[in-house]
């Protein structure tokens, strides 16, 4: 075909309206609006206990799902509170989900079609994973509101497969992730690789022993948790009074639960740090990284040491890991995401010093803020 005829083809291919007109449905948003739920998009909650719900009749009382402010959602956040004596419907659905108990006490109920549920109980500070497209009910049994945050993997799969009845109507079982054979499941754990931690129930994580992760900085210890063979993986991080942990950025959608103590988070993509944001936080509060160029830091500004529960999107098998993993403390000189103390900008130290003095703390950063010679 000659050149002249080519392009013949090429224009007569053309669409008659500009190709910015063109939009796919949105498979994920669609639920939202068929669920009639409330949706937040924001990234930062100095404390989930007081955000306001509105109805949501499949978890059995008031919610919201929580979305970054990004069109790439890796995961998202339910915020769900069930009234006193009340009960969850029964579900179950092709989507990842982590629970972390803010406040009350209840029990949740698990099975296959077919096998006997298992049943445990759980109260404020529990965390726990639903087992891949099994039935589950939640139950508050205590005489005030249950609130619970859960992370799911919802998003993504609903916007892959555009099809909400092959994610929540699906019979498929899940043998290599829960058989029901297993009467310890939502029980003991036990550790492997240096600090990880394979459970699939977490009593009291606020409590949970951690162990040393200095790569981190400041004194900081460190649980990485594997739950339920899911692709989300938990991690606690502590760090001690008077300290802060080394900025570091990587992809959108770890969701940041404060667990105990009272400081802040600084966010930032650009150089000059002139489009900075801090999120100030306290026990029940929430950060989440919205972008993957979004550099953050967190700040323990209390007389208290300062505990979070970090919900990672992880990475499924999709993105080639940086050196150290997805959790890794690696520099950026080393190719890694970290910045290290005697890299980061004069401004970030002089902010914590104004902090510290606003709840009558000390630094004790001294030590870690020695410049290389």
């Amino acid at each position: 075909m000659a050149a002249e005829e080519q392009g013949e083809v090429i224009r007569a291919a053309k669409p008659d309206h500009p190709l910015e007109d063109f939009t796919h449905r949105d498979f994920y948003e669609e639920w939202q609006r068929r669920e009639g739920v409330k949706v937040i998009r924001d990234f930062a909650f100095e404390d989930l206990c007081a955000v306001e719900l509105a109805p949501w009749p499949r978890k059995g009382g008031n919610g919201a799902v929580i979305n970054i402010p990004n069109n790439i959602l890796k995961n998202d956040a339910h915020l769900v509170e069930i009234a006193p004596g009340g009960k969850s419907e029964p579900e179950r659905h092709l989507y990842e989900e982590t629970v972390y108990i803010l406040s009350g006490q209840g029990a949740t109920r698990v099975w296959y079609d077919g096998q006997e549920p298992d049943t445990f109980e759980w109260h404020a500070g529990a965390l726990f994973a639903i087992p891949l497209n099994a039935w589950y009910q939640h139950f508050n049994v205590s005489s005030s509101p249950t609130r619970y945050i859960s992370v799911t993997t919802l998003p993504p799969l609903l916007r892959f497969f555009k099809e909400p009845d092959f994610i929540f109507n699906n019979p498929c079982k899940f043998p290599n992730r829960y058989s029901g054979d297993d009467k310890d499941y939502f029980g003991r754990g036990k550790a492997y690789n240096r600090r990880v931690w394979e459970t699939n129930f977490v009593p009291n994580a606020p409590d949970m022993g951690l162990y040393d992760y200095s790569q981190r900085g400041a004194g900081g210890i460190n649980v990485v948790l594997q739950m339920a063979g899911n692709a989300t993986r938990p991690a606690i991080s502590e760090f001690p009074v008077g300290t802060y942990k080394k900025a570091h950025r990587h992809g959108p959608g770890a969701h940041l639960v404060i667990l105990s103590g009272v400081g802040f988070s600084l966010l930032w993509t650009k150089e000059d740090m002139s489009d900075l944001r801090k999120c100030d936080w306290r026990r029940g509060g929430m950060v989440i990284v919205p972008s993957d160029d979004c550099i953050h830091q967190h700040f323990n500004a209390g007389p208290a040491r300062a505990r979070y529960l970090a919900f990672h999107p992880g990475q499924m098998g999709t993105v080639k890991p940086r050196p150290g993993g997805y959790f890794s403390g690696v520099s950026e000189k080393e190719g890694g995401w970290q910045i290290e103390y005697e890299d980061q900008n004069p401004l970030i130290n002089e902010i914590f010093e104004a902090e510290l003095a606003k709840h009558g703390a000390q630094s004790r950063m001294a030590q870690y803020l020695k410049r290389a010679d």
